[in-house]
């Protein structure tokens, strides 16, 4: 089968780029066969499928699709019936969207299921059973079930056909909505004295190739002088309910009058092809014709009801009625909010307009109701812009400062229009990445310490301390001395530093009558790339001691 590919590329802002690709597709495809070939549809190699993690994100729905990032292609993953998926529906397509990183992408995904001819007609009832007076006259009509298809176009019902044709033949009635219905029309008159039952079978067709059909017998009882069928006030009766309305809300009455008086004159009405879940939710009074609410009705399941109404006399014959009932809208479903792709952490330095997060919120409600507001926080450094319809993306609206604030808690908030509004949120945890941009700071404009002359060598002599307020690698800290001259000589050789503490030592033994001080620059640098550092100045005093005059007081009882 051959199938069509349109393609359809655009950029959004914010960094995402977005695209659309629709493909169609028999249904009842095996496992595992070959949609078609997305990266080349879209332009992209597979090796950008592999390095920006390319998926699908199908929401909540079952997953039909599967996506092969390694060949590029999108594959069958579990069997589709497009009937189970949408019913009656044309056309039937299966939405996703595809999702890449680094950088952030998003492509839109459209699967058209096409029908194939797979179900034969069927009628709900095996059997019917009328009824029909002897005096019925030629030209009287008797609805038939209509048979149900769940193929749709060419593969659906196309025709019936009724054996034996003695008595009656089929007519098809073409309604204002293109719907079909089909009737039995009396063409020569019945005698119930020649035969009192008849036993005839409908059959409908299908237009598929090759062509499917079902049957229904009739089962015609003949009786006598019933000559006035029942007729409806109306073809088509119209009404509305809210939905959520409570049990035994009135919803129409429909009325029929027969011109036939005692038993015979005496209409009963009954759903006719009712569908089974519409039963549960509808009831018809089968003596007054009023339908009335035992159910719940909802509008995001179904926004209209369609129920033929027969009107039956004593004798079996027959009128009908269809009534359209419309399904209000009410406010009862609150946003849902999908986070479909999240950035976490972001560097501290990052652009303003970074996006982080892209957003989808969905209400199953319609128009006001379903109407979506998405806001944040607006004292936070983020703002949420619209993409496309039901799509947001969280961008950053400002400079951040790890050491000011290392993360944000962010409050997505998605508000309906409804009245009264209904909301829903979701809280992101962003954190915020360092970046060495804070250069280790000494706890001292500068320092001073004394020693005393004659000292050991590798005696501490006192400490430098810096600190800084980045993290981890990038505040690591690394002390040096500055290499500079003392009297000649390199620093080092009169002191060192312990590169992790800063503890100072000495390196040899001080003269106070040679030298009376020693000049430092100590550097404080991190570990980041490229490192940070500053520079302090350290002043060593050398104190004199005298060795001839040593003088011990000794205070005893004094």
């Amino acid at each position: 089968m051959e199938w069509q590919v349109l393609l359809f590329i655009s950029v959004l802002s914010l960094t995402v780029v977005l695209g659309q690709v629709s493909y169609s597709i028999p249904e009842e495809m095996a496992k595992g066969a070959l949609i078609g070939n997305i990266a080349q549809d879209l332009g992209l190699g597979v090796e950008r499928l592999k390095s920006g993690k390319a998926r699908i994100y199908t929401g909540n729905t079952e997953e039909y699709i599967e996506l092969k990032r390694e060949r590029g292609v999108l594959l069958v993953k579990n069997r589709i019936d497009r009937e189970s998926l949408c019913g009656q529906t044309m056309p039937c397509a299966l939405h996703f969207q595809m999702i890449l990183e680094n950088p952030m992408e998003f492509y839109t995904v459209t699967v058209e299921i096409t029908d194939i001819n797979d179900n034969p007609p069927t009628f709900e009832r095996g059997e019917m059973k009328y009824e029909i007076s002897e005096s019925a006259l030629t030209g009287a009509r008797f609805v038939l079930e209509k048979a149900i298809d769940n193929d749709v176009g060419v593969n659906g019902l196309s025709s019936y056909a009724l054996k034996p044709s003695d008595n009656f033949v089929l007519k098809t009635i073409s309604r204002g909505d293109g719907t079909k219905h089909v009737e039995m029309v009396l063409q020569k008159q019945l005698d119930r004295e020649n035969q009192e039952h008849m036993s005839l079978i409908l059959t409908a067709l299908d237009g598929g190739e090759p062509q499917l059909s079902g049957t229904m017998q009739i089962i015609i009882t003949v009786l006598d002088v019933n000559d006035n069928p029942p007729v409806c006030s109306k073809l088509e009766y119209k009404a509305s309910v809210i939905e959520n309305a409570p049990v035994g809300t009135l919803i129409t009455t429909v009325k029929a009058t027969d011109a036939d008086s005692g038993s015979n004159g005496l209409v009963t009405y009954r759903f006719s092809n009712m569908k089974e879940q519409l039963a549960d939710i509808f009831h018809l009074d089968e003596i007054t014709g009023t339908i009335t609410l035992v159910g719940q009705v909802d509008f995001e399941k179904d926004k209209k009801c369609e129920i033929m109404i027969e009107a039956m006399d004593q004798g079996g014959l027959t009128d009908s009625s269809k009534v359209l009932i419309e399904i209000v809208d009410v406010n009862d479903n609150a946003p849902v909010i999908n986070v479909m792709s999240f950035s976490s952490p972001v560097p501290e330095d990052s652009a303003s307009g970074t996006t982080v997060a892209i957003i989808n919120v969905i209400d199953a409600d319609s128009e006001q109701n379903g109407q979506i507001t998405c806001t944040t926080d607006s004292s936070l450094p983020f703002k949420i812009k619209s993409t496309l319809t039901n799509y947001y993306a969280l961008v950053t609206d400002s400079a951040f400062d790890r050491e000011v604030v290392p993360e944000y808690n962010i409050t997505v908030r998605a508000t309906d229009s409804g009245s009264p509004p209904l909301s829903s949120t979701t809280i992101l945890r962003l954190r915020i990445s360092d970046v060495n941009d804070n250069a280790p700071l000494f706890d001292q404009l500068s320092y001073v310490s004394y020693v005393t002359e004659n000292n050991s060598p590798g005696m501490s002599i006192f400490s430098v301390k810096a600190q800084d307020t980045d993290w981890n690698q990038n505040a690591r800290i690394s002390y040096l001395l500055e290499e500079t001259q003392i009297n000649g000589s390199p620093t080092s050789s009169y002191v060192s530093i312990n590169s992790e503490t800063g503890g100072i030592h000495a390196v040899r033994s001080f003269d106070y009558e040679q030298m009376k001080q020693l000049q430092l620059v100590v550097k404080a640098q991190d570990g980041g790339s490229p490192p940070l550092s500053s520079n302090v100045s350290v002043k060593i005093m050398i104190q004199d001691q005298n060795l001839q005059h040593v003088y011990i007081t000794r205070c005893a009882g004094h």
